[in-house]
């Protein structure tokens, strides 16, 4: 291939590359580093103080918090998928294409109205209590809304189908006749599990991983929804920092940040866990 055509082919990509990423992202660094108007612009100038802002021991609990809510989604999530991934790849394929149908069918709704829903299913008066009511379970409804519970519940379904997709994906590459061969050897179920099902399984641990860990982190429609005030994060805060305090600066610093550590895990993907990466394929 010529020279001139490659760069034929690579100039769409590259031009919605710059359109949607780099200049939004190079617009947020410039703001980040910007001084703040009295009345919530930006001014020209460089300045590092909201980066140290970020360091106040307010801030830094609020990043803490949502650490720990990503991560705890995020084992939640994957010890869920991986049981219906490994059923997924094995099964016929009828059925592997009904449960597959069934993981996608959400996507067809809007994210926010399948998060409102869930104030309708975990309400004082919603769904779940009404049933346990009239079964005698309880004598007084449960209080399943507004706290970490719920947005435990929220962030679990809206992220299971990115952890369970990547999953059935790396799995069902798998032939059977390599756990055949294993367990023809000597090898036991738990055995076959960790020396062949889990690495052949990596990329797509890895990948999904990322994919939950990341849209939980800075997610801020869920904790909005179903948490209440006292489950804020981070990306309640930046929200708030751009529509209610007006402070872009600011809000530019915290989405620089959380752009900064996606891009840091996805590195990290390509380097150890990206088939197409030729050290991978090496190893192989």
């Amino acid at each position: 291939m010529r020279i001139r055509d490659f760069h034929i082919l690579i100039a769409p990509p590259l031009f919605w590359l710059l359109l949607f990423f780099a200049i939004p992202l190079g617009l947020i660094l410039l703001y980040s580093t910007s001084p703040q108007d009295i009345h919530g612009g930006v001014l020209p100038g460089f300045t590092l103080e909201h980066y140290r802002r970020l360091l106040d021991p307010v801030y830094v609990a609020v990043y803490t918090k949502s650490c720990i809510y990503a991560v705890t989604t995020t084992a939640i999530t994957l010890a869920i998928a991986y049981p219906m991934a490994y059923f997924m790849a094995f099964a016929r394929n009828s059925v592997k294409m009904a449960v597959l149908a069934m993981v996608m069918l959400p996507f067809w709704t809007n994210f926010l109205v399948r998060t409102y829903s869930f104030v309708i299913i975990l309400a004082q008066d919603g769904l779940i209590n009404t049933v346990l009511l009239k079964t005698g379970i309880i004598e007084e409804p449960l209080n399943l809304l507004y706290n970490t519970f719920a947005v435990y519940i929220g962030f679990i379904y809206g992220n299971l189908p990115f952890m369970l997709l990547p999953l059935f994906a790396a799995l069902d590459k798998l032939p059977q006749s390599h756990l055949e061969a294993s367990m023809d050897l000597g090898a036991g179920p738990l055995r076959t599990f960790l020396r062949i099902t889990l690495p052949a399984s990596a990329p797509g641990v890895a990948a999904g991983l990322i994919f939950v860990f990341i849209p939980t982190f800075g997610n801020f429609v869920v904790p909005e929804i179903l948490g209440g005030t006292e489950n804020m994060i981070i990306g309640n805060i930046i929200s708030r920092q751009f529509l209610e305090s007006r402070n872009w600066p600011f809000g530019s610093a915290m989405s620089a940040t959380l752009v900064m550590l996606m891009l840091v895990l996805i590195s990290i993907y390509i380097r150890f866990f990206d088939p197409m990466n030729k050290k991978n394929l090496s190893a192989a």
